[in-house]
């Protein structure tokens, strides 16, 4: 009697297990019955081949390809703030085979800074993980006068109308940051904006502008080369690869932080397992010790979430940018 009601409690525990198998398989399927990924998949970078975001993605993209068995084909959709590579991932079949590599510009400042968006933020994606974060950094020509971000609060008061910074465009991470700056700190600088990050990084080493600010995977070869000084990180810790160099808080800016950041979406409607799939996998990638170091190397260390957690903090972000650039003034365009 003992003999058969073991069997039967295991043939009900295997019936269960092939249940499960089946609903999981089931609830990642793409229609024909089998498990996603099943062919290809477009993992869209809104920016330039060989920036970090390019950098990021790519070794991502190639770790994503190993796990799934599957390529995962890098898509750069160049323009308009990366506006028009995460329209294009809005307007995909929510199927999981297009994916955006969002970032704080597409996804979080441009919901406020344009007057007419290709996409809703809220509503048109679904957001699968964060990759994560870097700060930006203060930095300026070595002649200038001051060498704490105080200083140079003090300097600008004392000499207004005479400082400028450069940055990139309009609504990118490094100029509110400083907007930002200004708002909290009571002071004035002027914005020299630049099409290009890279191209306002090399006129402040040229001495054209006093000073700039970048993202730090932009910054470490002009700082580790002694052509520009760092005043701060705008991060909570210190980066690694720029040990030396203070936090906005250690710098007397308390409550101050920005972080420029990535993370993984899809079109909204995409199906809740192949999200989940997708979050666990992105996981694992990022796990990776040559996923890891590579991302460190552009400073950027790894900062999965869950679902959740990632959708909470883009709409954070949303708001919070929202009311700097309301508060700044900043026109939209």
């Amino acid at each position: 009697m003992r003999g058969l009601w073991q069997a039967v409690c295991g043939a009900v525990a295997a019936a269960a297990a092939i249940h499960a198998g089946g609903s999981w398989a089931q609830a990642t399927s793409t229609g024909s019955g089998q498990a996603y990924p099943t062919k290809l998949v477009r993992y869209v970078i809104p920016f330039d081949a060989g920036s970090s975001p390019d950098i990021v993605g790519r070794t991502i993209s190639d770790r994503l390809s190993r796990l799934w068995g599957q390529q995962v084909v890098v898509e750069n959709r160049v323009g308009a703030a990366g506006t028009l590579g995460a329209a294009y991932v809005a307007k995909s079949p929510p199927d999981g085979y297009t994916l955006l590599q969002a970032n704080i510009a597409s996804n979080a400042i441009s919901v406020s800074l344009y007057a007419k968006m290709p996409y809703d933020q809220l509503r048109d994606f679904a957001p699968i993980t964060r990759i994560g974060m870097t700060p930006n950094v203060i930095m300026v020509h070595p002649s200038v006068p001051f060498r704490t971000v105080r200083q140079m609060v003090d300097y600008a008061k004392a000499n207004p109308g005479k400082l400028s910074y450069s940055a990139s465009l309009a609504g990118t991470s490094p100029h509110l940051t400083m907007e930002l700056l200004k708002l909290q700190l009571k002071f004035d600088v002027v914005y020299i904006p630049y099409k290009l990050g890279s191209q306002a990084v090399t006129d402040t080493i040229g001495g054209q502008v006093p000073i700039n600010v970048s993202n730090a995977p932009l910054s470490t070869g002009a700082l580790q080369g002694n052509r520009l000084r760092a005043l701060a990180v705008t991060s909570a810790q210190r980066v690694a690869v720029l040990p030396d160099v203070p936090t906005m808080q250690e710098s007397g800016v308390p409550n101050f932080e920005v972080n420029s950041w990535y993370g993984l979406m899809a079109p909204t409607g995409t199906p809740a397992a192949i999200l989940d799939k997708i979050n666990a996998d992105m996981h694992t990638a990022l796990r990776a010790p040559e996923v890891e170091k590579r991302m460190q190397d552009v400073a950027m260390p790894p900062s999965p979430t869950t679902r959740q957690e990632f959708d909470q903090f883009v709409r954070g972000e949303v708001a919070r940018w929202a009311r700097v650039i309301k508060e700044a003034g900043i026109p939209q365009q």
